[in-house]
């Protein structure tokens, strides 16, 4: 089976990762491969830092990889927290940056969001772009003990629940990640 660098040492992600390409590839990330660097991510779009995390891993270890960037795009919060969502509040406490987007959308009834997802695939020296979009709204109050981020208070349009209270395979079927993830598989087989 082949082998594919995921440049993230989250492992919520690995794992979401590693569920949806299960039999296609084997996903390694950073630990897998000896990488513990911090690798900054100072670009100011998802994109950006999507491609500095990729770009580092081909440039100091010589593998081909895929690094992704999410952010949720909050409508009444002029699209925050955005490139910033994985430390909103500060800190990289999700349940701090949670609490802070429901405190700034007290009182608001515009609960339009989105989540996207950008992935950077350098191979062979060449950066790569896919883009996943999922839009939803945002839920006043904490919903579900599944998933990670802010999945507890985001409700995808068509569904009734969050992402936390959906199994990790519903999830993989539909989410932003899932979309460009799709993108990016479908590049590497033609």
């Amino acid at each position: 089976m082949k082998k594919l660098v995921f440049a993230t040492n989250n492992q919520h992600k690995t794992e979401e990762i590693r569920a949806a390409l299960i039999g296609q590839y084997e996903v390694l990330n950073l630990e897998d491969i000896g990488c513990f660097t911090d690798i900054p991510e100072t670009a100011n779009t998802l994109e950006g830092n999507a491609t500095l995390k990729s770009n580092f891993v081909a440039e100091h270890f010589n593998l081909d990889c895929f690094a992704d960037d999410s952010g949720l795009e909050i409508e009444a919060l002029h699209n925050e927290p955005g490139v910033y969502s994985a430390r909103y509040s500060g800190s990289r406490d999700s349940l701090e940056n949670t609490n802070l987007v429901l405190k700034k959308l007290n009182g608001i009834n515009n609960r339009n969001a989105r989540f996207k997802t950008v992935i950077s695939l350098m191979q062979n020296g060449e950066n790569h772009l896919f883009e996943g979009v999922i839009n939803g709204t945002i839920r006043a109050e904490l919903a579900g003990d599944k998933g990670f981020g802010y999945d507890p208070i985001f409700q995808p349009d068509g569904y009734e629940i969050t992402f936390a209270e959906m199994d990790m395979k519903e999830k993989n079927r539909i989410s932003h990640r899932a979309i460009a993830l799709k993108k990016m598989l479908a590049f590497l087989t033609k």
